[in-house]
């Protein structure tokens, strides 16, 4: 009976002895694992600074850098001043450094030599705003491992290329903001060679002794939206969603840019502010009065209608009305004795580096100051952010009415050419898309004496948000069909008598006009040729079909593309047109055939003239070869429409002769004469 007893206990002994094997073999390992990481630790290389001319990262060349900007009024004296500074302050960052300018006058860039490169394809108000989404997918077409965005007169320092190149290391996505320096007091100057700058006195200023003394004399400007933000280019977008049509300049893109990058937790997002020095240079006697192509200084200078598109565009897109950031709580860059330094300062804490392990961030010590400099730096950072934060959302306003402060007389006086000569169209809402394909085709063509009249409140707001010279006819029909507004329809014969009746208004002030409608694809511009016909001629489009034979015939002159002068004979006319529309129960083109050639072409004098008897006008139809109507030649057929059309050398081509609207739209698209890109809101990038 003993054995089974002495067998269990045996058994127990084996197993005790057994756990105290496996627990001495668990601390075995915790200690070797203990060693090796801090052996791993001692051996992660420095993030000591690395000059820009030494810069050599696991064998990467120093990272190629484009700085992007629009000048605004460059010509005006106080503008050129500033900015022509702070260009030849980027350049001397680096020879490497590549600027270019989004400017509708290329003369401005020609002082600043071949680095200086000038892109005016991008999307401008009629006022020549630049619109910023423009611009930002424009940017994406240059080859740079850099892009920055910045402020025309922000003065940069050499700091700037020190940190870019710091943050070209890191193995992340990354977005990147520092905010403006006001400065008040700037005694420098750069040398004529643009390399060096120097005191008042003519002496060279050595970069710690320029920054010491400009430390004295600045303060932070957070609040405003001209800041610098930089990105690299990699693999991921800024942002989720689309960029609303900002005005660039005219405050809100940049801060929704980085709240919609933090939100979107596409890239890291961090404030390096501390480390990029962007002077701002306040000499308030500098400002000087603007004009813009014969408009009244007053007008042009009550620019608040251009703040509040971008924050109503601000409140309406994103979530930045709804989700705002906190300033302070973004991740700051720190440069401490040389060594570059984030700190968190929600966490009061200091990271020379941040490493994404596994699935999320974790930030980890690698080599730093003391840990005496590091709070003090920390603190110091935490202290100014108390009174830097600020907010956005009380600039955010979703307008129910935006107005332009122009009446139809200043908008004639901005827009039309030398010769007082302007191109009209007339739209409802249901055609915006076809409306902005038309202007970004004219804006290709460089012709930019247009203005629009909107038939409903819709196009108006929509035309002011796309920067369009635009005017709302209240006279305008009210309901008109969305999709049913096409020939034939009640609503196209109440929309169309618009069109002469405005026609009419603006002759009357003194203005030649081109009625065209946005339906028309324009291949050149026509109005050289147009107006080569001289005084007392107005010229329209035919809409003949057939190929042989007089284009003159009944009902055959298309009121959708004419030019007629602001003569006497041209006025007496049009204003016969518009009385015979009004007690017309059609649209306006049987009125302009009976009244302009007589019923039955009684007034024709040849196969492409008529004579009014009364006004003594002559209406001369043009060549179909050149303005091809809708079903001239099926040349809507034709595999490749414009191939066909530039062979026959075609000035402009009108997709009329289709049913509906969404037929006509889907005809121009397929053929691939459209220029709008509907998603984006701006024109498309060829």
């Amino acid at each position: 009976m003993r054995f089974p007893v002495l067998v269990a206990a045996l058994s127990m002994a084996l197993v005790g002895s057994g756990m105290q094997m496996g627990l001495w073999w668990v601390w075995v390992y915790g200690f070797l694992l203990i060693g090796l990481s801090l052996y791993a630790t001692q051996r992660l290389p420095s993030f000591k600074l690395t000059r820009p001319q030494n810069f050599n990262h696991k064998g990467l060349s120093p990272p190629t850098i484009t700085i992007f900007s629009a000048p605004t009024d460059p010509f005006a004296a106080s503008a050129d001043s500033k900015q022509s500074l702070a260009i030849r302050s980027w350049l001397a960052l680096s020879p490497q450094i590549i600027v270019v300018l989004f400017t509708q006058h290329p003369s401005f860039a020609s002082a600043f030599g071949s680095r200086v490169l000038v892109d005016s394809t991008i999307d401008f108000t009629f006022l020549g705003t630049p619109f910023f989404h423009s611009m930002l997918e424009k940017s994406r077409l240059f080859t740079t491992d850099i892009a920055v965005f910045v402020d025309p007169q922000t003065v940069l320092l050499p700091d700037l290329i020190s940190t870019l190149n710091y943050a070209y290391k890191l193995d992340r996505d990354w977005l990147l903001v520092a905010s403006l320096r006001n400065v008040s007091y700037f005694p420098f100057h750069l040398d004529d060679a643009g390399e060096h700058w120097l005191r008042e006195d003519g002496q060279r200023v050595r970069r710690q002794e320029l920054q010491e003394i400009l430390g004295h004399h600045w303060e932070w400007n957070h609040c405003e939206d001209r800041m610098l933000i930089a990105w690299n280019n990699r693999n991921l977008p800024l942002h989720n969603g689309v960029l609303p049509p900002f005005l660039y300049g005219k405050g809100i893109h940049n801060h929704w840019v980085v709240n919609e990058a933090v939100s979107s937790e596409l890239r890291f997002v961090f404030d390096a502010s501390w480390t990029i020095s962007c002077l701002s240079l306040n000499y308030p006697e500098h400002w000087s009065e603007l004009s813009v192509r014969g408009s009244s200084v007053l007008e042009i200078e009550n620019r608040s209608w251009e703040e509040g598109c971008n924050s109503h565009l601000g409140a309406l897109y994103g979530s930045m009305f709804f989700r705002e950031i906190n300033y302070s709580g973004l991740v700051n860059l720190l440069n401490c004795e040389g060594q570059y330094l984030f700190a968190d300062i929600t966490e009061d804490s200091v990271y020379p580096s941040v490493c994404q392990t596994g699935s999320g961030w974790t930030r980890r010590v690698l080599r730093s100051c003391t840990q005496r400099k590091r709070m003090v730096s920390a603190e110091n950072v935490k202290s100014q952010n108390r009174t830097l934060n600020c907010s956005m959302r009380d600039k955010l306003k979703i307008s129910e009415s935006l107005d332009f402060p122009f009446s139809l007389v200043s908008l004639l006086s901005i827009t039309a050419d030398e010769n007082k000569t302007l191109v009209l169209a007339v739209a409802g809402y249901s055609y915006k898309d076809m409306l902005m394909s038309w202007v970004c085709r004219l804006h290709q063509l460089q012709v930019t004496n247009f203005i629009i009249c909107a038939l409903d409140q819709e196009t108006y707001q929509f035309s002011v948000l796309q920067g369009l010279p635009v005017f709302h006819d209240p006279s305008a029909p009210r309901n008109i069909s969305f999709n049913d507004c096409h020939f034939g329809t009640t609503c196209f014969q109440r929309v169309t008598k618009v069109k002469s009746r405005m026609v009419w208004k603006i002759l009357k002030l003194g203005y030649n006009v081109l009625l065209s409608d946005v339906d028309v694809y324009w291949f050149g511009n026509p109005l050289p040729l147009l107006y080569s016909f001289g005084p007392g001629v107005l010229v329209a489009q035919s809409d003949e079909y057939n190929y042989t034979g007089p284009v003159n015939l009944p009902r055959r002159l298309n009121s959708g593309f004419y030019f007629a002068r602001s003569d006497a004979s041209s006025v007496a006319a049009m204003e016969k047109v518009v009385k015979h529309a009004a007690r017309s129960n059609l649209s306006e083109q049987p009125s302009f055939y009976d009244t302009l050639c007589g019923e039955g072409g009684s007034y024709r004098i040849s196969d492409n003239r008529c004579v009014e008897p009364e006004t003594n006008l002559t209406i001369h139809f043009l060549d179909r070869n050149l303005f091809p109507n809708g079903a001239y030649l099926n040349l809507w057929q034709k595999k490749n429409v414009k191939k066909a059309c530039m062979k026959k050398g075609c000035l402009i081509l009108h997709n009329n002769w289709i049913s509906g609207r969404v037929k006509k739209l889907e005809r121009q698209v397929v053929s691939g004469l459209w220029e709008y890109d509907i998603s984006r809101r701006m024109c498309l990038q060829r």
